[in-house]
């Protein structure tokens, strides 16, 4: 529950003011982690940014779930193999590969639940709402990032991909989750079986029912706060 009470000082208590921002602070990393995409790439297979942007999002993304011990709990114990398959990559383990691609699913969809029901419960329109909408929408490509990747891994040869790319890196279908949440298509990347192309569909459906859905609740929202201030 959110703190409400206020300090005998009169202001408000730490606890709250460390939250506040939250969400914001989770935006900026996974816009960065789209950013620095090429600049990884041009650094070599050796470069390790996306490795520390990707775990300052994971650990972002905990903090902002963290006003609750027990979803901190939860979102820690989801982030773990996640963390040890990103940094243990070198390895070549396919169960460890897996297993971080499992963690992710269920850790961003965790993340995002969460996210959800705090927005939704919220009668106040702020900065740190709204970034809290916009990262729902990206953390939910990066969601399906993971899915890809697990639907290509138990069932190689899943999508058709560009030969100047490798099909076995995250950054294929990083790019391929952006292009199909947000209906692109540039037809570079593309489905073949069956669970990849309902997969994309699926995407593509929950990204734009999350817009249409999301917008127009942030919009009532909105009037009814202007009305509460007018009266």
């Amino acid at each position: 529950m959110e703190v409400n009470i206020i300090q005998k000082n009169g202001h408000l208590p730490l606890e709250r003011t460390i939250m506040e921002g939250r969400f914001i602070y989770l935006l900026v990393f996974v816009l960065m982690l789209i950013a620095i995409q090429p600049l990884d790439e041009a650094i070599g297979k050796y470069g390790i940014l996306l490795d520390l942007i990707s775990t300052a999002i994971l650990v972002s993304a905990i903090y902002a779930i963290s006003q609750r011990k027990s979803s901190r709990i939860v979102g820690v114990l989801l982030a773990i193999p996640l963390l040890v398959s990103l940094w243990l990559n070198f390895l070549k383990s396919t169960w460890l590969q897996m297993s971080g691609i499992v963690s992710g699913i269920a850790f961003f969809a965790f993340i995002n639940i969460f996210i959800l029901r705090f927005i939704f419960s919220r009668e106040k329109i702020t900065k740190d709402l709204i970034a809290g909408a916009a990262v729902v929408y990206l953390l939910t490509a990066i969601m399906w990032t993971y899915a890809y990747r697990f639907i290509e891994m138990i069932q190689p040869g899943s999508f058709t991909i560009a030969q100047s790319q490798s099909i076995g890196d995250q950054s294929p279908f990083l790019y391929y989750s952006f292009v199909t949440i947000t209906t692109l298509g540039y037809g570079d990347i593309f489905p073949v079986t069956t669970a990849a192309k309902y997969c994309a569909i699926l995407e593509a459906v929950i990204g734009q029912l999350y817009l249409v859905i999301t917008v127009a609740w942030l919009v009532g929202v909105h009037i009814s706060q202007s009305m509460d201030k007018k009266s």
